[in-house]
């Protein structure tokens, strides 16, 4: 069913790609439809009453341990309308039904009178039609997330903390599957909900709700980073081949590291090699994973080039998480999907994480011919390593051989202007150390930048989530000074382009860091009066040129 057909039209402005950066309404710049783009709309106001249904019921607050079925659907629901990640409508509309099923059980459950259903918000209560998919796609274009009944800073303080929630959910996600739950985060993500549906908040309010997600994020964070580290062990500095191995190969893409491993697992003793893509790329310092000998390098760069990348690649290609852009027909037939990232006519990997579809069209195709050396990088920077060396990095900083310490990290994305983060990073000046995150390091992941004094000046902390890293390192820092975080020699140069990116900044803001300069483009919710809010607050500033940034900052 075209999009022309159904008449439809969608808004989205939740990534930094928007169009003229007010907000897609024919078809998202990342591919998604506005038949998908409803039903994604559907769910979330679903999600909306079902999670006002739960606060009413006034779930048991108190455990921090049991998780529940609806708390797990609540993550897995906020990430499949992460920016791409399910493309597939197919695949929504079980989300759909099953949103529906909770929000009716936690309706039984409350035993209203016909008055006090009266008062309950539409979100809670309107029949939602089943009757086929089309009818499902029409209904949910009614429920766009812009809301006319507030004004236009409400709702963008709304929509700050709807997407800051998604990011929050995702990484909530991939530490469920790890076994870590903390009921406190599925309850505030339930509560910014239930109280998106409320027009009795004032904006002091919303923002105490948009910092909450910030520290709520933080814990998540924190989390997932004892799943990942609890299961693998502590990343390591750890050197990473770009090049490749004669043999059969398979590309595995996004962030989920579970998924990682069980692909190990199963293709031990099939001869083929196993590659990296995006921001798997930090694996590779991962103690338990590292230790399969056919677990080789990293093939690639960001998402935004998989086009080019992955056509190229003579293996199988297996995508985890978002990150997904529209297949090629080249290698349409040999790409995979698994967990909640879905492309229709791709074939996808169910919960039972069997990759024999995967392995076997890799031993189909031919891998790679000959050996190919390209160098390496180094990965595998996380706290542990870089504390490790704190004392030094103190000594060397009251010596003046390190001046000043960048963050410079974020998402990757295909819109002009991101080169900036590139030539930044070759003009840091050599007392200086970089620090880096996310896939933004594809821009300059593998210059050759030397070390003071046996520290490297490009630090890889990991993947987006290690952000935890970055501010415990901070935090570290600041200590070893005695100051706070914004008295550090230490400037954060962030790019940003889909929710995880929006939590990570509201966790930086919750904690009262300062100065952050952000790019390539200011997001499209943020209202005049709540951006100047940012600005006066915590001096949030957009990036400007390399040059004229770092003559800012150093006073040059």
């Amino acid at each position: 069913m075209s999009c022309t057909s159904c008449a439809l039209n969608m808004f989205c402005y939740q990534c930094e790609q928007t169009v003229k950066g007010q907000g897609c309404t024919n078809i998202g710049v990342c591919g998604k439809t506005a038949e998908v783009s409803s039903l994604q709309d559907l769910l979330i106001y679903l999600l909306k009453g079902a999670a006002f249904l739960a606060n009413a019921n006034e779930l048991d607050k108190n455990s921090t341990v049991s998780v529940n079925d609806f708390d797990l659907f609540v993550y897995e629901a906020l990430f499949a309308t992460v920016t791409n990640v399910d493309f597939d409508a197919e695949r929504l509309i079980p989300l759909i039904k099953k949103a529906d099923q909770f929000r009716q059980a936690l309706f039984e459950k409350l035993h209203l009178s016909v008055e006090d259903m009266k008062k309950l918000p539409d979100a809670c209560t309107f029949k939602l039609n089943t009757a086929n998919n089309a009818t499902m796609i029409k209904q949910g274009a009614v429920f766009k997330i812009i809301d006319q009944t507030d004004n236009i800073d409400i709702q963008s303080l709304k929509n700050t903390l709807l997407f800051g929630i998604k990011g929050i959910a995702a990484y909530a996600d991939h530490a469920a599957v790890l076994g870590e739950n903390d009921r406190n985060i599925s309850l505030f993500l339930q509560k910014a909900l239930a109280y998106m549906l409320r027009h009795d908040l004032s904006m002091t309010e919303w923002v105490d709700l948009v910092m909450e997600c910030g520290q709520i994020n933080l814990q998540t964070m924190k989390l997932l980073d004892k799943a990942n580290t609890g299961h693998y062990g502590q990343p390591t500095p750890t050197q990473v081949p770009l090049g490749a191995k004669k043999g059969k190969a398979i590309l595995i893409s996004g962030h989920d590291l579970r998924d990682l491993e069980l692909l190990l697992k199963q293709t031990v003793g099939k001869n083929i090699y196993i590659y990296t893509h995006g921001e798997m790329l930090p694996a590779h310092g991962y103690p338990k994973l590292k230790k399969y000998a056919h677990f080789y390098g990293h093939y690639g760069t960001a998402w935004q080039n998989q086009h080019q990348e992955f056509a190229a690649f003579p293996g199988a290609i297996l995508m985890t998480t978002n990150c997904i852009q529209k297949p090629l027909d080249s290698y349409k037939d040999r790409i995979f999907t698994t967990g909640l990232v879905a492309w229709p006519g791709v074939l996808h990997i169910d919960s039972k994480k069997d990759f024999t579809p995967v392995i076997n069209k890799a031993l189909e195709l031919p891998g790679f011919i000959f050996d190919r050396d390209k160098d390496f990088v180094v990965s595998g920077f996380a706290r542990n390593a870089v504390l490790s060396v704190a004392d030094k990095i103190a000594e060397l900083v009251k010596a003046k051989k390190i001046r000043h310490f960048f963050l410079v990290a974020g998402c990757d994305g295909a819109k002009p202007g991101r080169n900036y983060y590139t030539e930044f990073v070759e003009k840091v000046p050599n007392d200086c150390l970089v620090l880096t995150l996310a896939c933004g390091k594809f821009r300059f992941f593998d210059k050759k930048l030397g070390n003071i004094a046996g520290i490297p000046r490009l630090l890889d902390i990991g993947q987006c989530n290690d952000a935890y890293s970055a501010i415990q390192i901070a935090l570290a820092l600041a200590n070893a000074f005695n100051c706070s975080v914004n008295e550090l020699p230490l400037s954060m140069i962030l790019s940003w382009y889909e929710q995880k990116a929006v939590a990570i900044l509201l966790t930086l803001l919750s904690l009262g860091i300062k100065n952050i300069r952000l790019g390539p483009t200011l997001p499209a919710f943020l209202s005049p009066n709540v951006l100047n809010f940012l600005v006066e607050k915590f001096q949030v500033k957009l990036i400007s040129t390399p040059d004229q940034d770092l003559k800012d900052i150093l006073g040059e």
